[in-house]
């Protein structure tokens, strides 16, 4: 009798492992749908953080990553959301679009409630296509095509998604006027790669603006991503001798750029837009003296300005110190407080009213804020950011405002 009760325990016990592993199985292939449950669960509300943290375009997503998890730590350290402490599911993307769909679904299934990133324009174009059917919350802090917001084919409004970082052709506008106002240039040049949103957007609201202040645009160069030998384009573009040259590219890029044009005789002014901070790293400071970009970071500029610094410094060292840290902690600040109203207003996390409550506060309730790259946010009618932008001058190798 024994025997057979031994023999029957352990039966039950196998038909039980294989009904968990189905169990399990099934969690991990939850659709969209299914997240709610997750989200409500326990004490925790869940927000994902999906960003470039490895490759070459990681001091971008490693900044963003560390200016959210700043501000979250900080709010949970301080009782969090009503007693519930703000959980983060990370993800690296790896600067990969079918990485940060793939990052999305599986903090989806983890039971996010609303999304932090992604980080690079393409990347977040392609988390819009899954983020917005199920009308999850999202704020990038970096993503500056217009596309990330708004679909201009079909004049469609991503009522979901937000950012606290400017737009491309804001950024190419600024740097135009800047060239007129600033540098009295009557000739300027671009040198931008092809293949990259962002690039290509700045660099089209710079030629138009320049066009339309008198501004002659006297070559346009493109590469190729992965390309680090310029020498040809910028010959090219020495022999039309501009007063400035545009780089509307990313930092290891405009590094090799500026440096090659020194070495074929280039001696313009290089300007760039948001994507040029930490520049500094990558070229010397003799090459780099008197260039200038668009930027939404003062540093030291007001006392929550130092305060986050101090912070910063102390988590995370210098290094990663810039305005992609900054916009972040914006970016995590305006969506927690966006949570906050979805939970005094007695709302399950993860569902349909909870996440409709989030987007409708991110947009109407974030203007009273003390922010580090604003004075709170309102947003305009394709949710992008109203606040001003500021130069920063490379000057002795150091990015300065």
């Amino acid at each position: 009798m024994k025997k057979f009760l031994s023999i029957a325990l352990i039966l039950v016990l196998i038909v039980g492992c294989f009904a968990a592993c189905g169990t399990k199985a099934t969690t991990d292939d939850t659709d969209a749908s299914a997240a709610p449950t997750a989200a409500a669960s326990g004490d925790t509300i869940k927000v994902g953080i999906i960003g470039c943290q490895t490759g070459d375009y990681a001091q971008y997503g490693i900044s963003v990553m560390n200016g959210a998890t700043l501000y979250i730590d900080q709010l949970n350290a301080n009782g969090g959301l009503n007693g519930k402490q703000v959980e983060i599911v990370n993800y690296d993307n790896k600067g990969d679009s079918q990485e940060a769909i793939n990052a999305f679904n599986r903090a989806v299934d983890e039971g996010i409630t609303a999304l932090i990133g992604d980080v690079l324009s393409g990347n977040t174009i392609a988390v819009v296509g899954e983020a917005n059917p199920i009308n999850m919350p999202m704020i990038t802090a970096s993503a500056t095509a217009a596309g990330v917001t708004y679909d201009a084919e079909t004049d469609t409004v991503y009522a979901n998604v937000f950012r606290t970082c400017f737009i491309d052709p804001f950024q190419g506008e600024k740097m135009a006027n800047y060239a007129s106002e600033k540098l009295g240039a009557k000739t300027a040049a671009v040198i931008y790669e092809t293949g990259n949103d962002y690039a290509v957007g700045v660099k089209d609201a710079f030629v138009a603006t320049c066009t339309e202040l008198g501004i002659e645009v006297v070559d346009e160069e493109g590469y190729a991503t992965g390309d680090v030998d310029f020498k040809s384009q910028l010959t090219t573009i020495a022999s039309k001798n501009p007063d400035v040259v545009f780089c509307p590219n990313y930092y290891e890029d405009d590094g090799l750029i500026i440096t090659q044009a020194r070495e074929v005789g280039i001696t313009a002014t290089f300007m760039g837009s948001d994507g040029m901070s930490g520049v500094s790293a990558y070229a010397s400071a003799e090459d780099l003296e008197g260039t200038v970009y668009c930027s939404g970071y003062a540093p030291a500029s007001t006392d929550a300005v130092k305060a986050f610094e101090a912070a910063y410094t102390e988590k995370y060292g210098t290094d990663t110190l810039n305005m992609f840290s900054a916009n972040a902690y914006d970016a995590a600040m305006v969506l927690c407080n966006a949570l906050q109203v979805a939970e005094d207003a007695g709302l399950a996390a993860g569902t349909d009213e909870y996440k409709q409550a989030v987007i409708d506060a991110i947009r109407d309730k974030s203007a009273d804020l003390e922010c580090i790259t604003s004075k709170g946010y309102t947003f305009d009618a394709q949710n992008n950011p109203v606040k001003d932008a500021c130069i920063m001058k490379l000057i002795g190798g150091v990015e300065t405002y």
